[in-house]
């Protein structure tokens, strides 16, 4: 029985690292490049052996990344690019492995200053592996990189791809970083607004679908759209009734939005008992938020223009009561008297 147990421990431990591997980080760590080099190849001719077959990926992604990389870090560059390069005919089987060397010989080209090798190999991790996620870092390598450099030309590429890749994982990303150029470097809000609006419809599920809306918001504020503002932060909002109780996910963007709501349905849309009703509302649904005391102080002032001086002070000493070092406090004294 106890041999039994012994066995079944065994099997149950998770595998060992392949002894080449050990020492080639030893060896890196000992700052001996030659050494590492040598234990990293050695680590390759082993490592397609392996049993499971996923530790046999993992060893292997290991063992030519880590090649690469130090190559990379001992400045020798040229031997660290074709290690990159060749990885992907070595790992058919793994396009993470095969994306990520792709990603990082683009980005060592971009360092390197050849600027058109690298935005190759960026756009090649898009194309040929769009639902990896080093294709979303590699759209937004490019957006960081081309923005300043050709806007125009990039979105349009982005565009194109955006058709040849609509049900992939990256579509969302391209998306994202044609409504950003559009927004900043192409000086058309119109046009940003109107992909911003696609992200949530198109790609529910997005990471970024928030984050859109949010910015499509303040685009609409832009435009002088105040009603298709408040349409995009209530939607924003509603996430909020999606997520509560489930403990999933809240959008950084919630509290900034509820504020926001306020502001616009009073200011520019003269409707003070929504807007007092969505300030109200910012301390119930977000005790944590650091806007709190803003929207309490948006209160009173909201209360004190429908007439109600009663309900001024209350939001007042409200205030005092929540934050007695806040900024709003000297101001919200000078909005009237109070007892």
């Amino acid at each position: 029985m106890r041999g039994l147990a012994v066995a079944l421990l065994c099997a149950c431990s998770a595998p060992a690292t392949l002894p080449e591997l050990v020492a080639a980080e030893h060896s890196e760590t000992a700052g001996d490049t030659d050494g590492a080099l040598v234990h990293y190849r050695a680590a390759q001719q082993r490592c397609s052996a392996l049993q499971p077959p996923r530790r046999a990926k993992q060893a292997c992604s290991e063992a030519l990344l880590g090649e690469a990389e130090l190559l990379e870090h001992a400045q020798r560059l040229p031997a660290a690019l074709a290690a990159y390069l060749a990885i992907p005919d070595r790992v058919t089987d793994d396009p993470m492995t095969a994306a990520t060397a792709t990603y990082r010989a683009g980005q060592a080209q971009l360092r390197a200053g050849k600027i058109g090798e690298g935005w190759s190999l960026l756009w090649k991790v898009i194309t040929a592996y769009p639902d990896e996620p080093l294709a979303a870092d590699a759209c937004k390598a490019l957006l960081d990189d081309g923005r300043q450099r050709a806007p125009k030309a990039l979105a349009d590429e982005m565009g194109q791809l955006l058709n040849a890749l609509p049900e992939t994982q990256v579509a969302d990303n391209l998306l994202w970083s044609i409504a950003d150029l559009y927004a900043h470097e192409l000086a058309d809000p119109a046009a940003a607004r109107a992909y911003y609006d696609r992200i949530p419809i198109d790609f529910p599920e997005s990471g970024l679908r928030d984050d859109a809306r949010w910015f499509a918001a303040k685009l609409s504020e832009e435009l002088g759209d105040p009603v298709g503002a408040v349409t995009r932060l209530r939607a924003l909002l509603k996430t909020r009734e999606v997520s509560f109780g489930v403990g999933s996910y809240f959008s950084v963007w919630l509290d900034d939005a509820q504020l926001e709501l306020g502001k616009l349905l009073r200011d520019s849309l003269g409707d003070l008992p929504d807007a007092a009703a969505a300030f109200r509302q910012l301390p119930k649904d977000y005790p944590a938020s650091i806007l709190r005391d803003d929207a309490l102080y948006e209160l009173a002032v909201t209360l004190g223009k429908a007439g109600d001086p009663a309900g001024r002070c209350r939001a007042t000493a409200e205030l005092i009561g929540l934050e007695p070092d806040s900024k709003y406090i000297a101001r919200a004294k000078e909005l009237g008297t109070c007892p």
